[in-house]
């Protein structure tokens, strides 16, 4: 059983949201987006941005709209897909998803951890007698790239599966919005974990307008986290 209860507070949302939270020593922040255009600029631009802008409490967003069952997949059966990017800021998220395994059962819940290798296609910019070395040297740093990737997630795969986790992990390559986007299309996800203006490590992730793009493209529940 979930205790509740409601209050009304008077003034700008996200500072009114943000005092409160903060007062009470709340964990984090669940609301909905409204409108038809679901996690739109104008939405993100108000409350929910002010709020991961002004406040270190993460918030826990649902798109307006979305089946009910799948607001009620969030079970202790459910999977979370962890967002990394290999900098040490994207890890922001982990701490928050040690707490909500415990909070629904760390034996049962299933993680897995996705990293976005992006490549630039250079390939067709390449002058016809561009050396067979240059090609090869290329293809080489980009492999090299993704075992990095490989290796990073295996490092913080070990972490949770020490701590009771039911762990998986992939490496995608492409556009990261992209990737991610279809990636969690194709998979009955319950939440996604991903810290917010990530601009560093071996993806270069430009993580705010990653997180954007990724909020508009799926009806997946996302659980915001604020890097430092």
């Amino acid at each position: 059983m979930v205790k509740a209860w409601g209050e009304v507070g008077i003034g700008s949302p996200a500072e009114t949201i943000k005092k409160y939270a903060k007062k009470k020593g709340i964990d984090f922040i669940l609301m909905a987006t409204h409108g038809r255009s679901g996690f739109s600029r104008i939405v993100l631009g108000s409350v929910a941005d002010a709020l991961l802008r002004e406040s270190r409490i993460p918030v826990w967003l649902i798109r307006a709209g979305i089946p009910e069952k799948k607001v009620k997949d969030l079970s202790p059966q459910g999977k979370v897909l962890v967002l990394l990017d290999g900098s040490k800021r994207s890890e922001a998220a982990i701490p928050h998803v040690e707490a909500l395994a415990k909070c629904f059962g760390a034996e049962l819940t299933e993680v897995e951890l996705v990293s976005v290798c992006s490549f630039p296609d250079i390939s067709s910019d390449l002058p016809s007698h561009m050396p067979m070395s240059w090609s090869k040297q290329t293809a080489a740093e980009q492999a090299h790239s993704k075992l990095s990737a490989e290796k990073y997630l295996k490092n913080i795969a070990a972490h949770l599966l020490d701590i009771g986790l039911k762990v998986k992990w992939r490496v995608l390559t492409g556009d990261p919005a992209a990737e991610i986007i279809g990636y969690a299309g194709r998979n009955n996800y319950s939440l996604i974990v991903m810290a917010t203006h990530v601009r560093s490590g071996f993806s270069r992730w430009a993580f705010g307008s990653i997180t954007e793009k990724v909020l508009m493209g799926v009806t997946t529940p996302i659980f915001l986290v604020r890097s430092k």
